[in-house]
């Protein structure tokens, strides 16, 4: 990091990566240009073009340092993986020459069945490949150059998560294409899906993140009663940053903005320890590629500080928990944001379109939007009035329902609100006011251009979550356009269209408080909106007949990757709460029986003395009664937990087994933390065998 130090950032942002700037320096014109039109257009390298290209990249990496290559991908474990080649191959008697190759570039051999693959890999079957995307700019990390990569099975079938993404997005681009054609657009020869991922992260020193076996093993505190002061206060979202963080966030923003990544916005958030890093759009891939990269880099510039960056969804029972809100958008190559209402919204045809399209896709497909928010850590969020309900709706602001009810009932739309803020102080400036307000509440909620889907944990990958949101506005622009493309009169037949899709879906638009009870209510009794509450009531919706049409239709997936994916998700859930269970157990019995048994006896010791020079000890018989209690009901409902998992363990089936670690493990491990944290907090601080939530919360 020294060498950037005091340095205009202008100067150094991208110089790890081998961006187009370095290519146009670097490549032959006629070489630059077929890269291109392969970025563009999706045309395959030859195989003499990707042997210029991979010399550039060795030349340009060993310049800086690299030793090493990398095919950097994102199987199905959530995050990344790679392998480490050197460049030297040997030449001579003792020698070594430093080679590069096209073959190398474009195509590695990872072993597919070493990474869930949800039965598409049998042990067997290892061979895999994966393939240089080069929409994503190569990058040099740790001495090593990064190609990124999507990951295939030897017969084809696909085990990442940015394979799916990259297809959805061309199916998107081609289907709003059509739409654009029919309002007279002929010059845009692409739609592109833009991404803005928010992440928020905790950070706690190190030293007593080491302490903690919960969170080293799980991520999370499975023990800890609520400390006298928590976010009540409202006092850390948006608070003067400590040193210690300032300089964190300060050096972490540099090691990003070195990989190209366009770090933006950095704050304290709700939850004391807790804090958001925002970066500017970027196209979904490598929206998706950067979000990778951000979590790793957050983890590891921690550490450089004695820091731990937490990225699990609720770290700490109690506060607010970490979310990633993907705000998510539309772009034409001709300079279009086509979620742009402009200033008369009522008037852009366009825009209603694909609004409506949207609005429509979120309706049918609401399952699907679900499930790619579902994980054992991200089901402590949801619904807890700290993140969206696990209800799926939009939120569109005052002045575009206005608008579509308009439309909808033929009527002529005027707006009545002041388009300026009046702030009522001479001094200060009045400023345009925005068209819609904010509404934290929603799952997915528009923000004056482009959409903010607010369900992703923290440490979800983006890829999902945008290959099922572009899949399913992809499906509603190709219905309309099916159907406008048949016109004779196409402004009559398409307000006829938006008219039909507001009324038969417009149950899906919430603009009030998604917390209320009424809310729950009202969503599951009237509108029949799908209440999926947990990570096993929502994967099966992956391979509803419904979703498999779905993705088949425009070979997102098949039928055999989406029900690979979902053994996959069921699995890691099943596993996740089995480690959190064993982890529980284990801590129970190393740590927390034996520090109150000690702490029991010392009472007794002590009111023993007392009685001995005849000085009653009431106080000593009732807390070491107190404590025996609650030790016995400590052992007991570890007992039972213990009993529990060995019954999950037994499970066959992955929905089945599951389902038992949802609703009986899960619950049982309720049960025990609760009874632990109320003997915590009639145990000194001395003898307690963790770090309490004080000390973790407030230390750095």
């Amino acid at each position: 990091m020294s060498e950037v130090k005091n340095s205009n950032v202008a100067e150094f942002f991208g110089c790890n990566v081998f961006s187009d700037s370095v290519m146009r320096e670097r490549l032959p014109k006629n070489i630059y240009k077929s890269v291109q039109r392969t970025k563009q257009l999706g045309i395959a390298l030859d195989s003499e073009v990707a042997d210029v290209v991979a010399n550039a990249m060795k030349d340009w990496a060993v310049e800086k340092g690299a030793t090493h290559y990398t095919h950097w991908f994102q199987p199905m474990t959530g995050v990344t993986a790679e392998k480490h080649d050197a460049f030297i191959n040997p030449y001579g008697k003792g020698e070594v020459i430093l080679e590069f190759s096209g073959k190398e570039l474009i195509k590695g051999e990872p072993d597919a069945s070493s990474f869930p693959s949800g039965g598409l890999r049998s042990t067997f079957e290892a061979r895999g490949y994966t393939a240089w995307d080069p929409t994503s700019c190569a990058f040099i990390k740790d001495d090593s150059l990064y190609i990124p990569t999507a990951f295939c099975s030897y017969t084809g079938e696909i085990l990442d998560k940015k394979t799916p993404l990259l297809r959805s997005m061309d199916v998107l681009s081609t289907q709003a294409l059509r739409i654009l054609r029919l309002f007279g657009n002929t010059e845009a020869t692409r739609v592109t899906t833009t991404v803005g991922p928010e992440q928020e992260y905790f950070l706690i020193d190190k030293k007593y993140y080491d302490m903690r076996e919960d969170l080293v093993i799980t991520g999370r505190t499975l023990f800890g009663a609520k400390p006298p002061k928590g976010q009540e206060l409202e006092d850390h979202y948006y608070g003067n940053i400590k040193q210690r963080v300032s300089d964190y966030m300060k050096d972490l923003d540099e090691e990003l903005w070195k990989l190209g990544i366009y770090a933006k916005t950095k704050h304290n958030e709700v939850a004391p320890s807790q804090h958001e890093l925002a970066p500017v759009f970027t196209t979904s891939n490598i929206a998706a590629d950067h979000n990778q990269l951000t979590m790793e880099i957050m983890k590891k510039t921690a550490i450089k500080h004695g820091l731990y960056c937490l990225l699990h969804e609720k770290p700490f029972a109690g506060v607010n928990g970490s979310g990633k809100h993907n705000n998510w958008s539309m772009s034409s190559n001709d300079g279009q944001n086509l979620l742009d209402p402009g200033d008369t919204p009522q008037n852009n045809l366009q825009f209603l379109t694909f609004l409506c399209a949207i609005i429509k896709g979120v309706h049918e497909y609401a399952p699907l939007l679900r499930l790619s928010a579902a994980s054992a850590g991200n089901d402590h969020r949801l619904g807890a009035n700290e993140a969206p309900p696990a209800i799926v709706s939009m939120f569109i602001g005052s002045e575009l329902e206005s608008v579509i009810e308009a439309l909808e009932k033929g009527e002529k739309f005027s707006s009545v609100d002041n388009k300026t803020f009046e702030i009522g102080v001479d001094v200060l400036p009045d400023f345009p006011k925005d068209t819609t307000d904010r509404n934290r509440t929603s799952p997915f909620a528009f923000t004056g251009n482009k959409f903010e889907f607010r369900m992703l944990g923290s440490s979800d990958s983006i890829s999902c979550t945008n290959t099922i949101l572009n899949t399913i506005v992809a499906e509603e622009l190709c219905q309309f356009a099916d159907e406008l493309e048949k016109s004779k009169n196409f402004k009559k037949d398409l307000k006829a269209l938006l008219v039909k899709t507001i009324k038969e879906h417009k149950q899906i638009i919430y603009n009030g408080n998604g917390y209320s009870e009424e809310w729950l209510k009202e969503a599951v009794e009237v509108r029949k909106l799908p209440n999926l509450v947990s990570t096993v009531d929502a994967l099966p919706e992956y391979i509803t007949p419904k979703s498999v049409a779905l993705f088949e239709k425009f070979h997102v997936y098949s039928e055999a990757e989406l029900k690979a994916r979902t053994d996959v998700l069921l699995e890691n859930y099943s596993k996740v709460i089995n480690i959190e269970a064993l982890t529980m157990i284990d801590m129970v019995k190393k740590q927390i029986l034996p520090a109150v048994m000690r702490y029991t006896k010392e009472i007794c010791d002590a009111g023993a003395s007392k009685q001995a020079m005849g000085i009653p000890a009431d106080v000593e018989k009732d807390l070491a009664s107190k404590l025996s209690a609650l030790n016995e009901g400590i052992y007991k409902e570890t007992a039972a937990l213990e009993s529990k998992v060995i019954t999950a363990q037994g499970k066959t089936g992955v929905l089945e087994t599951a389902r038992f670690y949802c609703d009986e493990v899960f619950t049982q491990m309720q049960v025990l933390r609760a009874i632990v944290d109320e003997t915590e907090t009639n145990v000194s601080e001395d003898v307690w065998p963790l770090v309490p939530y004080t000390t973790l919360l407030f230390s750095v």
